[in-house]
């Protein structure tokens, strides 16, 4: 017979182990406590495999009461066998917690841009060997973000996923809502994953959507979730298979394979299953402006569409197109088109929601500024759009990310919406760093979001590299104040069709006013808004009134836009935006997480690069 003593420390109702039924039992604790804490969750994909999430919950940050809700036994707790010392190491805090979500992919020697792959090393040494150089698993990690709370910038678990590797983890929905699963999409393996977040900081896995679950579309982009919890996903690639493709209201179009073109809008069931696909291109050419591919199509389309929000009272859908894809995924190097790059923006009914129908297709219009490249004129490259929220309000906006301009239309509805720029960043970049020039092209802008309010437009902007001929422009987190422009209602009068205003900003009354600048050190690319609020009730509910957002420094790697990989909080009051002084890293101490790291509760995978990210909180924390 064994008998187990806890220690001294451990309270009284808890009674010494003496028999084999004893031990027997404790055993049993403690598979279910380890079972928890580094959980493996597997679906079945429609390939027959299996595909799985494992959490790797680091106990030793979280309170007793949050093991509790993961299911952990107390006994296990105050024995200091669930990651604590006898007694707990962090005592129970009383809150109700919050967390960020961060869909973040493993850095490895295959992260290189076309010039990187230009100049590889002649020689091989010990500083190019290691595990941060060879390819691990892709995550999610989950930080906590709760004010006041010990773990507070802490990474409480990562979940990993598998057995694919180099996803290329990219964005998510715009705003997680009580009642929604998260949609994750892998930009090169052309996979959706859907995620439980009931259980926070635990995420379980529930469904899988496969490369062979949108045939007519490739590299999947953003997605927008409605009320009913099911989801649109922009396919920004062509199909699987260069040639013809049958869509789900039997309608064909010709594509050129892929990552290729024209792309498609996936309607996904609140799982993830494939309910209805959807062609972006017409049955025409779209020849207003330049759209080539490569190969060739005979009917030239710019279907590429990558961001995607959506009115539901307005039976409306909206999204921009931003780039033929397989160029950065197949072949970094330089395209060899600017016009690879998409200045179209089109608007879906929504009237019938799962049979998703093209409506029309816009053209965003050149403005004044020369772009030093063709890709810089102000229409290229329509990376985000946003729509605006309250009921008296229809119109949106777009950005483009090597155009450098903003762009809005007052009417969604409407049969032809007609798009006028009211905004260049060259305004921004010159009072951010009054070294450079005001010339907005290139800037590399992407995250775009109206403020729920309708107050303010953010936007995220990577900045410009400079060259010998060239001073670039420095990265940083804007907020325009739009309140003029929405009550100018159907017909706004501002326009940026003067090269003065593309250097100073809009000469007309309800053009947007510059509220504020963040300087973003390390290079922006998206960010996401606090939705939650702690009610008097203690617990969260969502708000319009927004005090928070966050953003991340990366991209594509492969693109040359790698930034810093560093994850920040910013505070928002009216317009105007502080960094989170109190979100530090843990281990250097500096302001922002830091995904260059050399160790994970996953493992010592070394850096990480973190794209999209999500606020959300447990189910049984929010009303």
């Amino acid at each position: 017979m064994l008998s187990l003593t806890p220690s001294s420390a451990v309270a009284d109702d808890v009674a010494p182990v003496k028999s084999d039924k004893g031990v027997g039992e404790l055993l049993t604790q403690l598979k279910k406590g380890s079972e928890i804490l580094t959980n493996k969750d597997a679906e079945k994909g429609g390939d027959g495999k299996e595909y799985w999430l494992k959490n790797h919950v680091d106990s030793s940050l979280l309170p007793p009461n949050l093991l509790q809700k993961l299911g952990v036994d107390q006994a296990l707790i105050k024995l200091g066998l669930a990651g604590h010392d006898s007694g707990g190491t962090v005592e129970d805090d009383g809150l109700r917690h919050k967390y960020l979500v961060v869909w973040a992919g493993d850095n490895n020697i295959l992260d290189k841009s076309g010039s990187e792959l230009l100049d590889l090393p002649k020689s091989i040494g010990l500083d190019l060997i290691g595990q941060k150089n060879l390819i691990g698993p892709d995550f999610f990690a989950v930080i906590d973000v709760t004010k006041g709370a010990k773990s507070y910038g802490k990474v409480v678990n990562t979940v990993t996923v598998g057995p694919l590797v180099e996803n290329e983890p990219h964005h998510m929905q715009y705003l997680w809502h009580k009642g929604d699963n998260i949609f994750a999409g892998g930009l090169f393996t052309d996979v959706t994953y859907v995620l439980d977040t009931s259980q926070l900081p635990k995420l379980t896995l529930k469904g899988i959507n496969l490369p062979t679950d949108t045939l007519c579309g490739s590299v999947p982009d953003a997605y927008w979730v409605t009320k009913d919890h099911k989801a649109y996903g922009t396919y920004m690639g062509g199909p699987d298979v260069p040639g013809p493709c049958t869509y789900t209201d039997g309608s064909v179009r010709v594509g050129n394979g892929f990552a290729g073109s024209p792309g498609e809008l996936v309607r996904l069931d609140e799982n993830g299953k494939t309910i209805a696909e959807a062609p972006a291109a017409t049955t025409k050419a779209e020849t207003e402006q330049r759209c080539d591919s490569i190969p060739l199509l005979s009917l030239p389309t710019c279907a590429n569409p990558h961001g995607v929000q959506a009115r539901e009272d307005l039976d409306t859908l909206v999204t921009s197109d931003y780039n033929e894809p397989r160029n950065i995924i197949l072949n970094p190097v330089q395209p060899l088109s600017s016009y690879l790059r998409r200045p179209t923006v089109r608007f879906w009914d929504i009237s019938t929601k799962d049979k998703p129908k093209l409506k029309t297709v816009t053209f965003l219009p050149d403005g004044p500024r020369k772009g030093r490249v063709a890709h810089h004129e102000e229409s290229r490259a329509a990376m985000e759009v946003t729509v605006t929220n309250r009921k008296g309000h229809k119109g949106a906006f777009a950005e483009t990310m090597q155009g450098g301009a903003i762009y809005y239309t007052p009417d969604i509805t409407v049969d032809e919406p007609k798009w006028q720029q009211v905004f260049d960043l060259g305004v921004t970049n010159k009072q951010v760093d009054p070294s450079t020039d005001a010339y907005g092209g290139g800037s590399n802008g992407a995250w775009l979001q109206t403020s729920l309010d309708d107050k303010y437009l953010y936007h995220a902007v990577a900045g410009r590299a400079a060259t010998s001929d060239d001073p670039g422009s420095k990265p940083y987190i804007l907020a325009l104040d739009i309140q003029k422009l929405l009550a100018s209602g159907d017909n706004p009068v501002c326009r940026i069709d003067t090269i003065e205003e593309s250097h100073e900003g809009g000469a007309e009354s309800d053009c947007p006013a510059v509220a504020d600048t963040l300087a973003a050190p390390g290079g922006p690319h998206w960010g996401a808004l606090d939705n939650l609020e702690l009610g008097k009730d203690g617990y969260y509910h969502e708000t319009t009134d927004v005090k928070r957002l966050a953003y991340s420094n990366y991209f594509v790697a492969r693109t040359g836009l790698n930034g810093d990989h560093r994850l920040c909080l910013v505070d928002t009051e009216d317009g105007k935006l502080s960094r989170d002084e109190e979100f530090r890293d843990e281990n250097t101490g500096n302001t922002c997480v830091e995904f260059n790291r050399a160790s994970w509760p996953h493992g010592n995978w070394g850096p990480a690069k973190p794209h999209s990210m999500l606020f959300a909180v447990a189910d049984s924390d929010i009303k």
